[in-house]
């Protein structure tokens, strides 16, 4: 079901209607109304944004809905304008949401980190009085909880250049070096299973 169901205001009927799914994102009437249309539109792209994720059907049609809008105007380029800067508007709005959610992953993984150390120490503190009272014990029974332990076996290496080439296990890794390709394609030098594109890079300022 389409997300962009139809406004208040009417279509301009100077303006093209674009081949493809029925959308509203069109703007007419009074500052006010533009006013409140703008807000709507933006909104109204926001949503189309949020089924990019969507299937790939859901995702298409999106896709679609907003490109009808922007060819609806192909004729009007302040309308065409207007449209084109409230989708720059969600991009750099999405933007900022995902850099500042990557900071507070950041800052929540720092904070796992030093509770999950603080647990260990404390662990180890409490495990180091318990057994100093109880050498021989290999497990504690407390009204809530219980501490368990359990035997194991670890290899400590002290020193990797004293041992043995039997000992050691080697492995390789490789990847493509792209720097090097790129300037020797750019001399004209054919290189099988490797091509230079030119790709355009955009930027929103």
């Amino acid at each position: 079901m389409s997300v962009l169901t139809a406004p208040a205001a009417s279509l301009s009927p100077a303006v093209p209607n674009a081949a493809g799914p029925a959308c509203t994102l069109q703007r007419s009437g009074s500052l006010w109304q533009l006013g409140i249309e703008a807000q709507e539109l933006t909104t109204n792209i926001g949503q189309l944004a949020e089924q990019l994720e969507a299937d790939d059907d859901t995702r298409a049609q999106a896709l679609a809905e907003l490109e009808a809008a922007l060819l609806a105007e192909e004729h009007n380029k302040a309308a065409l304008a207007a449209k084109a800067d409230d989708t720059c508007w969600v991009i750099e709005h999405l933007r900022g949401q995902a850099a500042y959610r990557q900071q507070q992953a950041k800052r929540l993984t720092e904070l796992s980190r030093s509770d999950a150390s603080r647990a260990d120490a404390l662990e180890e503190s409490l495990v180091l009085v318990l057994t100093r009272l109880q050498p021989t014990a290999t497990r504690f029974s407390f009204p809530n909880h219980e501490l368990s332990s359990r035997k194991s076996q670890a290899v400590e290496i002290d020193d990797e250049d004293a041992l043995d080439p039997q000992w050691l296990s080697f492995t390789t890794t490789s990847k493509p070096d792209k720097a090097a390709i790129k300037e020797a394609l750019k001399a004209g030098q054919l290189i099988p299973g490797a091509q230079l594109l030119s790709r355009r890079s955009w930027r929103i300022c």
